[in-house]
């Protein structure tokens, strides 16, 4: 984890293993250059270890096919497997790839799709010095020369003890890899074989390929109308020869004030300095097209970045320029580009990250991040901030960090691989973090620490993810009370949800510890668990290279463990050196390299509560003894079903189920898509990934395919939550063949508000049709169709968001009792997914949270008619993870909805857990259809929270 003062156990110097000590000899040895050409016999194709990819409905979408060196035809020597830290194969994807180290030697990739670029990760030596070399490799496409690809080792190698350096002459040289892309100059099609071949050993003794990754690009997005342009408004200049930070500024200055969006055409773009932005989209024509990177000649803490305002007292506490100040920033759209940055050492004082600052409401969307500190180092409070769709590359310290009073804050569909600490992580150091998420990512390679970690947190959510190969102090998933400010209030609180996440080859050896981390751990360093509920489920732990289960460090405790999978493990099931209480349900382990699958040394502290299909992880006498030396390679070679998840999609001629969204998981199609914005993601149940349609070609369509003639009777239409107000103008038509349509509903604007959820409901005549078809002729807040979930419901099915079926008409009284219960709903706002029908679902479990930092808000509810009512009931979730707090507000209400007058005076009520968590308000009786809650203060968050909204007449 970077930007902190503790390392990662800083570990003792010790002694280069010789085998290494061997390998930095050969590779700073003077060559001569070679010109006879290779006429060895290349190694044919076969099979390695699992890859991230393998898994399917888990993990990021990606644009690319990823394939590995080593199972490819190559000419080279095969390197691996191996898995000890400071090894060259350790650090590859699948701890395998490919060294070559002679003219004409080669990997070559047989396309499976067409492609027009390729990504490809390489390893070259250090020079002697510790500042890298330069060289180029051969691209070939079906042996024809497309060019040479400049390549280079002055991104990596790294040395010593943590926080490194670039001295050759210390221990512990690591973070081999890098990553180059390159246009292949055409669009080649399937079957076409791409070679990457040495043309000369002059600069480089080696080049070793670990992978590459194709993908078709495409053209450039086009410039939208109405757009401010960073050259031709400011003069920025995109060549790169010039710096262009003032020109930038100045453009997301003018774009606030003017309430337009700023757009970078193609173009590699010289920042030595961040750029800071508020109240702004700044967008580009794709990041294959749109480049931002550089750092300033002399001021070396100055690159180029993206930044939103500090907070005052918040997370960063260095320099805080005049520009830099009033934070957070808020309602900023970062989308379409790349910031390729020039960061070749770890200075963790340094703001060289790719985005930084604080960002509230605000959307970083397909970015490319690379060579940079930090991919996304943001240091709040801030809140309802969204990474999605993106790719963080090649990173010296995290790919992602949520520091400090981050809430409602999600990485979703991104793809991270080679960072030099956690992949992604989020730190609550002195603030809460609350109800963040890591949904849908892939990650693989994690030089040092942890894919996937919460150093304190509560209610946070890491799912569906797929995570491959840590190399070195930690593991897949890190559940903790570590690193400073973690206590009390911001320690790991409330209810945890790590589900449907597929872990390969996780967990490592810490240089420091000298035993193994488990793919899954858990740490209490600096205090005890307080009882949270930590329920992990649906979880696949393959080929773990220690132990799959790990607890260490202090008391732990709420950990349920349920349908999970231990499929190969270099040491044990179970790694016990702290006491805990778990419990076990279905959790089945196999191929543990151990006999004995439980190491314990804490005896009977550690509490185990079993529940039904347990196998092959638990014994009554568990080993307590040295640490054996680990077994690699133990686990599958195909993926596992990552059943229990949703049922796979049936085929096209196969009717949905009856119930709930009948467009989920079926066929769809578009008229066009935009990039990686493909119709897929409208119906891939993921409000985070989305469609759009090319831009400024209306009118675009969208058409779901049930499979069978279904009763059909209404839609539902959703867009990110993170996303500004727009209207799309609509029609729904319907047919029973998929050639004659009929409009079920004419064209209408349909306002989607995240004030509101940020979807909209329409209804039909209802009837039968198999296909359903959108028809987009317009769009206010961006020039083309966009929809992140297309919902098809019949038979009055409601959807989630929706009360339920027997809830009466607005126009009818609700029974006696709690007059609100199931009633409508609506706020001034909301964060995240804390909407306003929480407060009337009869469930106080769950609730509404306004928007943070922004009173007074309001909660509304219609009684459905004018009622007699005395009293409301205020309440909030009970679970002793809320804290007491007293929550200023006031009652109105209305016969009309228009016209309110004050039931009961604004007054301060306290919530308190050992009374409920609830308030008991009175007043006289009144008649009133609708009663409003009016927030002016909260002394335990600093948002209005209501978990449920109770009227009575009595």
């Amino acid at each position: 984890m970077a930007d902190h003062t503790t390392g990662h156990h800083r570990p003792p110097r010790h002694r280069l293993r010789a085998g290494l000590a061997a390998l930095a000899a050969t590779a700073l040895a003077a060559t001569s250059i070679t010109v006879v050409a290779l006429t060895s016999t290349a190694t044919p194709a076969r099979a390695a270890g699992l890859s991230p990819f393998d898994i399917p409905g888990r993990g990021a979408t990606v644009p690319f096919v990823e394939h590995e060196a080593e199972e490819v035809t190559h000419t080279g020597t095969r390197i691996g497997p191996d898995r000890r830290y400071g090894t060259l194969p350790s650090e590859a994807s699948g701890r395998e790839a490919v060294t070559l180290d002679a003219v004409g030697e080669y990997v070559e990739f047989t396309l499976t799709r067409p492609a027009d670029a390729v990504t490809f990760r390489y390893s070259l030596p250090d020079n002697a010095a510790g500042t890298g070399r330069d060289a180029s490799i051969d691209l070939r496409a079906n042996g024809t020369l497309v060019k040479a690809v400049p390549v280079t080792s002055r991104y990596g190698w790294y040395y010593g003890g943590y926080p490194f350096n670039n001295n050759p002459g210390d221990t512990n040289p690591h973070h081999f890899y890098d990553e180059t892309r390159t246009f292949l100059g055409a669009t080649y099609p399937a079957g076409t074989r791409i070679r990457l071949q040495v043309s000369s050993t002059a600069q480089s003794p080696t080049f070793t390929i670990d992978l590459a990754d194709f993908e078709l690009v495409g053209a450039p997005i086009a410039k939208p109308a109405g757009v401010l342009d960073v050259v031709t408004d400011f003069g920025a200049d995109p060549t790169g020869a010039t710096d262009s930070t003032a020109k930038f500024q100045a453009a997301v200055d003018a774009g606030k004030a003017q309430g337009r969006a700023v757009w970078i055409p193609t173009g590699t773009f010289t920042l030595w300095d961040h750029v800071v932005v508020d109240g702004v989209t700044l967008r580009g024509a794709g990041p294959w097209y749109s480049v931002l990177g550089g750092r300033h000649p002399t001021d070396r803490k100055r690159a180029a970045g993206i930044y939103g305002k500090y907070v005052p007292g918040g997370g960063y506490t260095g320099e805080v320029r005049t520009h830099e100040a009033g934070g957070p920033s808020r309602n900023v759209t970062l989308r379409d580009f790349a910031i390729i940055g020039d960061i070749r050492e770890r200075i963790d004082d340094d703001q060289v990250n790719a985005i930084g600052g604080a960002m509230s409401n605000s959307v970083v969307d397909n970015v490319w991040m690379q060579h940079t500190k930090v991919g996304a180092w943001m240091d709040g409070p801030m809140d309802n901030f969204t990474i999605r769709n993106s790719r963080i590359l090649d990173q010296t310290a995290d790919g992602v960090n949520f520091h400090t009073g981050v809430t409602n804050s999600t990485v979703t569909n991104t793809f991270v691989r080679n960072t030099g600490d956690d992949a992604l992580a989020m730190w609550a150091q002195n603030v809460p973090n609350v109800n963040n998420s890591f949904t849908f990512n892939t990650i693989g390679v994690t030089i040092l620490a942890n894919h996937l970690v919460s150093y304190g947190g509560r209610d946070i959510k890491i799912t569906d993810n797929v995570t491959a190969d840590s190399v070195t102090n930690g593991g897949g998933i890190h559940v903790a009370n570590r690193y400073p400010g973690v206590q009390g209030p911001t320690a790991v609180l409330g209810t945890w949800t790590v589900a449907r996440n597929t872990l390969i080859r996780n967990g490592n050896s810490d240089y420091n510890w000298q035993f193994g981390v488990g793919a899954i751990w858990f740490s209490a360093l600096n205090e005890a668990f307080q009882n949270p509920t930590i329920n992990i489920t649906d979880t696949d732990i393959l080929d773990s290279s220690y132990a799959a289960l790990h607890w260490i460090e202090g008391q732990t405790n709420g950990i349920n463990l349920t349908n999970v999978r231990i499929d190969g493990a270099g040491t044990y099931a179970l790694q016990v050196q702290a006491a805990s209480r778990v419990s076990f349900t279905n959790v089945r382990a196999t191929r543990i390299a151990q006999a004995n699958p439980m190491h314990n040394c804490v005896g009977s502290g550690f509490q185990i509560t079993q529940g039904a299909g347990n196998s092959g992880w638990y014994t009554a006498n568990p080993y307590c003894g040295p640490w054996p030396q680990p077994q690699w390679g133990n686990g599958p070679t195909s993926p596992p079903p990552t059943s229990p998840t949703p049922t796979p999609t049936a085929s096209p001629t196969d009717p949905p189920p009856t119930g709930g969204n009948l467009a989920r998981g079926r066929p769809v199609t578009a008229s066009s898509s935009n990039q990686t914005y493909t119709a897929g993601n409208a119906v891939d149940g993921n409000a985070g990934s989305y469609w759009e349609s090319a831009n400024s070609a209306f009118p675009q369509t969208l058409t779901v395919d049930l499979g069978a003639a279904r009763q059909v009777d209404r839609v539902v239409l959703t867009l990110p939550p993170g996303w500004e107000r727009r209207t799309q103008t609509v029609a729904v038509l319907g047919s029973t063949d998929g050639s004659t349509y009929t409009t079920l509903k004419a064209s209408a604007g349909y306002t989607l508000d995240p004030a509101s959820g940020n979807t909209v409901s329409i209804p039909l005549p209802a009837g039968d049709r198999r296909f359903v078809r959108l028809s987009v002729t317009g769009n206010t807040g961006w020039p083309a169709a966009q929809l992140a979930e297309f919902e098809v419901y019949g038979g009055s099915t409601p959807p989630p968001t929706t009360p339920a079926p027997t809830t009466p008409p607005p126009t009818t009284a609700p029974p006696s009792g709690n007059l609100a219960v199931g009633r409508p709903a609506t706020a001034t706002s909301h964060s995240d997914v804390y909407v306003a029908p929480n407060a009337v679902d009869g469930n106080a479990g769950s609730y509404w949270e306004s928007a943070n930092n922004a009173f007074p808000q309001s909660l509304t509810v219609d009684l459905g008619a004018t009622q007699q009512v005395s009293r409301v009931v205020l309440r909030l979730p009970p679970s002793g993870t809320w804290q007491s707090r007293t929550q200023t507000l006031s009652v109105s209400g209305s016969t009309n909805g228009s016209t309110y007058t004050t039931v009961k005076a604004s007054a301060g009520y306290t919530f308190d857990p050992a009374t409920g968590n609830a308030v008991t308000i009175t007043f006289a009786p009144t008649g009133q259809r609708y009663l409003r809650l009016t927030v002016t203060g909260n002394t335990g968050w600093p948002a209005g929270q209501i978990g449920e909204f109770e009227v009575h007449r009595s």
